[in-house]
Parts: C-alpha cells; structure tokens; sequence
C-alpha cells in the first residue's frame, strides 16, 4: 500500500510539472502603476504562464474577476501566473491597488 501512495504522488507530481513544462512563457509589467503591454497577447486553447514583474516601488495587483486570479506583486518582483487554456475573447485584468490607472487585457486568439 505505501508503494502505490508513493507511486501515485511522484506520478501527480511528474504530470503536474510536465503541464507547467509545456506551458507557453509570456512577460506583462507592471511601470508608473500601468500594464505593459496593456493587452497581452496569448494563444486560445493552450496554457500558458505569463510572469507579471513589478517594477514600481509599491506593491501592485495582479487581478482578473474574467480568469478567477488574484496575487500580490510587492514592489520590485515578479509572480508567475498560470491560466487556460482559454476559449478566445478578451478577459479584464487590474490591479485593485490603482483601479484608476492600472487595467488591461489579456486576449486569447
């Protein structure tokens, strides 16, 4: 019995790092409190990793009530967020912490 649960989680584990492995890569920024690109690009029907670095001094958000995600990126770092795959359309992103100057899109073609 221990050797099939031992089995059973380095299998999830291998599945679960080959899925982040073929995830695509893409880069959005958060500068002066504004996504860069504000629209981001990505492939609908594939998942995709997009990593979100902060280069402002203030903590920033990376939020989506469309993609159902919500990190914190303090100032001068970086998150890494998983999503999709996605049916194409546009999904709205912002960022809670400067409604007024920081939102976005991601659109899935």
């Amino acid at each position: 019995m221990i050797r099939y649960t031992f089995a059973l989680i380095v299998g999830c584990a291998y599945l679960l790092m080959a899925g982040i492995a073929m995830a695509d890569d893409y880069v959005l920024t958060l500068k002066d409190h504004k996504f860069v690109p504000q629209q981001l690009v990505i492939p609908a029907g594939k998942k995709v990793r997009i990593t979100v670095k902060n280069t402002d001094k203030t903590p920033s958000e990376f939020e989506s009530y469309d993609l159902n995600r919500e990190k914190v990126v303090k100032g001068g770092e970086e998150i890494t967020v998983l999503i999709g795959p996605l049916d194409p359309g546009v999904y709205g992103i912002f960022d809670d912490f400067h409604k007024d100057t920081t939102v976005g899109t991601i659109k899935a073609q």
